[in-house]
């Protein structure tokens, strides 16, 4: 017996349960999968019932069943009767079992059920002295057997409509698939643990894939060393074509270090400036302005807008002396996407030198630079790739300034030095390469917007209070504003407790009562879980 998050892993014993078994069966194997010829008592009790031991997934507190899975020790198997001399496939001098019948019902899919139902399985097929098992997978689920260290053997069987790939599972490769799942869930607890798979809607630290992984855990090697300086160069190129920019800088730091190093330059020009504020990251780019003693003005509208061509005119007009503008492209906190062009087109009339925080933009949505003085980005969010690089892209010359600028913020030092001045981390440079080389970034956007029209669909539909209306939306962003009678805190905890991890410890969304679901990592996430638990916790 085991436990998932409220779920309950054990052998069916229950009358209520068999009844829940036969009409789960039903509906996988007749509606779903047209494996079966429909009845009207809408049940399917499997023809080898008698012999089946059950292994069920119950919800405890709704008392239904989640899944299911059937295990048999007796031959002839089910898989006899559609291939011939099915042992001369297997691995030989082994005690074989059968798994049949896996379904789980469709509110509880996109958890780890299936993986705790044959967790339990096996563990039962061991007490019995079996040390391989076979299985008819659906060719539907082809991705997760092969996850759950299941090995396709043989040809398809079954009909047209209803496809399986015969399969085996021996003990030893399920031992590899527990010990890698430890492994992992010590290297990321943030992103791991034994309950549940967490769904991470988090900006950051986000999902990579394999190969940037890989890579970043690879044996570093000197920054001096002609192939990294090959790879360096790479990575800015394909930044540079991504962004549509002449040059990029990249820097060991975090985001608000490219921001200090764009801030270091506009001291640069003696002229004041004006920062657009509508949320937690325009005003952290007031910080960085204070920090560098820079003059500007501010213009400050309310959380959830976009900024408009007029009231942005409005000021310019009053202020004729301000030499440049800047603010957030993604107003990360709030999920507020701002008219890039817009920006760049009122700037270019007057003359003004445009600079834009894109850290939550670029990797998600399209973004060119092509006339912007200066903007920050990062490796850690849209991207993909491990956080640890400033960026800061440009497309103008830069002078060192050694006189007014402390050296690793001094843009034109990076310029001068072939963009390595000074030591950077070879491991996440090449998990940054890994992440551009590996993605097809046109349907990376279409995922993230139809990842965005899917979830504001449904939160809409169990009335969560959206921030960003959509005319303005940040496609990879959701802000939810919570009413006052939920608790950001609590509601946050207790979707972390079932496996969704959501942003909200942040001070300034506390303080808001805010919780933010993103769309920031290499993988695309469904979002039925949390919705489905969100959708509880405001019902409370």
């Amino acid at each position: 017996m085991g436990l998932l998050d409220k779920f309950m892993f054990k052998a069916a014993d229950q009358p209520w349960e068999i009844e829940a078994i036969h009409a789960l069966n039903y509906k996988t194997f007749v509606e779903e999968i047209p494996q079966h010829d429909p009845n009207h008592d809408r049940k399917l009790v499997d023809k080898y019932h008698a012999e089946n031991t059950y292994i069920v997934c119950v919800d405890e507190e709704e008392r239904e069943l989640a899944g299911m899975i059937a295990f048999r020790g007796k031959r002839p198997f089910s898989l006899d009767h559609k291939l011939d001399n099915l042992d001369s496939y297997l691995p030989p001098d082994r005690s074989l079992c059968e798994i049949r019948l896996l379904a789980v019902e469709e509110k509880y899919r996109y958890t780890r059920i299936s993986q705790g139902l044959i967790a339990t399985l096996v563990q039962h097929a061991i007490d019995n002295g079996h040390d391989l098992a076979v299985i008819s997978g659906t060719v539907r689920q082809a991705k997760l057997y092969k996850f759950l260290g299941f090995v396709p053997f043989g040809p398809l069987v079954g009909t047209e409509e209803a496809q399986y790939q015969p399969m085996y599972l021996t003990l030893e490769a399920y031992a590899k698939l527990k010990t890698r799942s430890r492994s992992f869930a010590k290297e990321t607890p943030e992103l791991a643990n034994d309950d549940t798979m967490a769904f991470n809607f988090l900006p950051g630290p986000v999902d990579c894939s394999r190969q940037v992984r890989e890579v970043y855990h690879s044996k570093p090697c000197s920054h001096r060393g002609s192939a990294f300086v090959e790879d360096f160069q790479r990575a800015r190129s394909l930044l540079c074509r991504l962004l549509n920019v002449r040059h990029a800088e990249i820097m060991m730091g975090s985001g608000t270090m490219a921001n200090d190093a764009v801030a270091g330059q506009l001291s640069l020009l003696g002229k004041p400036g004006l920062i657009l504020v509508s949320g937690e990251f325009g005003r952290r780019l007031v910080k960085n302005a204070n920090g560098a003693q820079l003059v500007f003005h501010t213009l400050e509208i309310p959380e959830g807008q976009a900024f408009q061509r007029l009231e942005i005119e409005r000021i310019l007009k009053a202020n004729p002396g301000i030499g440049w503008v800047w603010g957030t492209h993604c107003e990360t906190s709030t999920g507020v996407l701002n008219d890039l062009e817009m920006y760049k087109e009122m700037c270019a009339r007057r003359g003004l030198r445009l600079c834009l925080d894109c850290i939550g933009s670029i990797g998600t949505v399209p973004v060119d630079l092509s006339g912007i003085y200066l903007a920050s980005g990062t490796s850690g969010k849209g991207l993909a790739s491990m956080a640890g690089l400033a960026m800061v892209f440009h497309n103008h010359a830069l002078r060192p300034a050694p006189d007014f600028l402390p050296s690793v913020l001094d843009l034109g030092i990076y310029q001068e030095g072939d963009g390595i001045p000074y030591t950077i981390s070879s491991n996440l440079v090449r998990a940054l390469l890994a992440a551009l080389d590996t993605h097809d970034w046109k349907k990376r956007f279409e995922n993230v917007r139809d990842w965005s029209t899917a979830i504001r669909r449904k939160l809409a539909a169990i009335d969560a209070p959206i921030l960003a209306p959509d005319s303005c939306a940040m496609p990879s962003i959701v802000t939810i504003a919570l009413p006052e009678s939920h608790s950001a805190e609590a509601v946050g905890d207790a979707l972390k407790a079932r496996g969704v991890l959501v942003s909200y410890r942040s001070r300034y969304l506390l303080e808001r009562n805010w919780i933010q679901a993103c769309m920031m990592g290499s993988e695309h996430r469904p979002t039925e879980k949390f919705v489905r638990l969100l959708k509880k916790e405001l019902a409370r």
